[in-house]
């Protein structure tokens, strides 16, 4: 690159340097490289790191939980599928399939933002976060787009698996069945990067996950509709945004719900973008993150 193609580069905040050799002869000069105010190929490449974590572990990222929700329904068709034929309006097995869906994505898109930061943490290399030419916008998009990655992954292959044993067939609205996949998936994966910047070792994600995210997912109309529990319970269950994640998927999976769907929808959408908004400031201020 000759001297005069340095001196035309586009006059943008760089984040990065680079050697640059000259075509005529003499020292290399070292110039910045100007990569514009948001570093697409960074944020690729944090992307499919956070992606390519729980894909070279398959057998314990995606197979356990589809397990765990093939159990989940043997064990309810075995103990309650003969006494309970019918639970708002339809089959109760087909009725918590899509909960069982739906628990199996949120946890594990929890799990990928919030384990990464903090075995970071744990292992002192947190600063692989810090270091590269990435801003908070960045780093927060791509982790973002991992945990949604994981929890739509795991959620189709445990509905999958599902299908196979009769709980429910082809939703009956699948683009509205992964819009709530994805919403909720982005959702907990925000809660998750929050959680694991938190956390300083795996006690405290352990006390979020077992006493926030746990009694969240499993006191959602996962197994129930809310109209069973009694008042004033069932008002405040309804502010339970994992609530309106379950039942949004499951409108669109069977055509059963105690919402509109666009309600649910209204009420994730602000979510994620109150959630991100947090994220990226906690993120930019290095909270807990930077020394």
């Amino acid at each position: 690159m000759a001297k005069d193609e340095l001196a035309s580069l586009p006059d943008r905040p760089y984040l990065a340097f680079m050697t640059l050799p000259l075509d005529e002869p003499g020292p290399a000069v070292t110039r910045p490289i100007r990569i514009g105010r948001f570093n697409t190929a960074g944020f690729l490449t944090l992307y499919q790191r956070e992606t390519k974590r729980f894909l070279k572990i398959l057998g314990q990222t995606v197979a356990a939980p589809m397990m765990t929700a093939v159990l989940f329904m043997a064990v309810f068709a075995v103990a309650i599928g003969d006494r309970l034929d019918s639970e708002a309006g339809v089959n109760y097995i087909v009725f918590i399939g899509p909960g069982l869906v739906m628990m199996a994505a949120l946890q594990n898109a929890f799990a990928n933002t919030s384990t990464a930061l903090v075995v970071s943490k744990v292992q002192g290399n947190v600063v692989d976060y810090l270091t590269p030419p990435l801003g908070p916008l960045e780093v927060m998009l791509a982790m973002t787009g991992g945990g949604i990655t994981r929890g739509v992954v795991v959620g189709v292959s445990a509905a999958f698996a599902l299908a196979l044993l009769g709980s429910a067939g082809w939703p009956v609205n699948p683009f509205l069945a992964l819009v709530f996949l994805v919403l909720g998936s982005a959702v907990m994966a925000l809660a998750g990067i929050l959680t694991g910047i938190w956390a300083e070792k795996f006690d405290g994600l352990s006390a979020v996950t077992n006493f926030v995210v746990q009694p969240m997912v499993f006191l959602s109309g996962t197994f129930y509709t809310i109209e069973r529990l009694p008042a004033p319970i069932d008002s405040i269950a309804a502010f339970n945004p994992v609530f309106h994640m379950i039942d949004g998927y499951r409108y669109g999976t069977i055509g059963v719900a105690s919402f509109p769907p666009l309600y649910g929808i209204a009420v994730l959408v602000v979510l994620t973008l109150i959630l991100g908004v947090v994220c990226w400031w906690v993120l930019r201020q290095g909270y807990k993150l930077k020394a």
